[in-house]
């Protein structure tokens, strides 16, 4: 009478390397089914390796599987990469928006035609510290860090901006 003595395959695998080997497959295509896309599972799956990696020591056997282990962080893993690609595709859609605002050629609601012609008149640089200064209400210290430039050269290019608008208002008998 013969017994089957346990496979060596079947044994709990001891090392990462070992572990990595046997369920890289396992979480590839989990993270390929959460994602529906080979490129980013790939890259979900390296992410959870290198994860994997760093806390393989922490890994208490008498807790699961390393299978079920591996799947959580992959789990975690893409569900921190969806949260992040739809903060992406906020961002994107604002940055759209934005440009289709500045195609259109209009800075603001409720401007008139005679400011946003004043307004185009200036420079970037004066729009934009118009824009901080006047729309944004940042103080001038706060501006001239974002700038980069000091608080006095924030103060002149406000001041040579408005008397510009001023003008240019004046012109189109706007101001009284």
């Amino acid at each position: 009478m013969t017994f089957d003595t346990p496979r060596r395959a079947e044994a709990a695998p001891t090392s990462f390397a070992a572990v990595a080997e046997e369920l890289l497959d396992d979480v590839y295509g989990y993270l390929l089914y959460l994602t529906k896309n080979w490129a980013v599972a790939e890259d979900l799956t390296g992410e959870t390796f290198e994860a994997a990696l760093k806390k393989w020591r922490r890994f208490d056997p008498a807790r699961g599987t390393p299978r079920a282990w591996l799947l959580a962080i992959a789990r975690t893993t893409a569900l921190d990469w969806f949260r992040s690609d739809a903060r992406r595709r906020k961002r994107e859609e604002r940055a759209e928006a934005a440009e289709r605002r500045a195609e259109d050629g209009s800075f603001g609601e409720g401007f008139s035609t005679e400011l946003e012609d004043a307004l185009r008149a200036l420079s970037a640089g004066e729009r934009e510290v118009v824009a901080l200064r006047i729309v944004l209400d940042l103080d001038g210290d706060e501006t001239a860090r974002l700038l980069g430039i000091s608080t006095t050269a924030v103060s002149t290019r406000l001041s040579r901006a408005l008397a510009k608008l001023e003008e240019r208002m004046r012109d189109h008998d706007v101001v009284a």
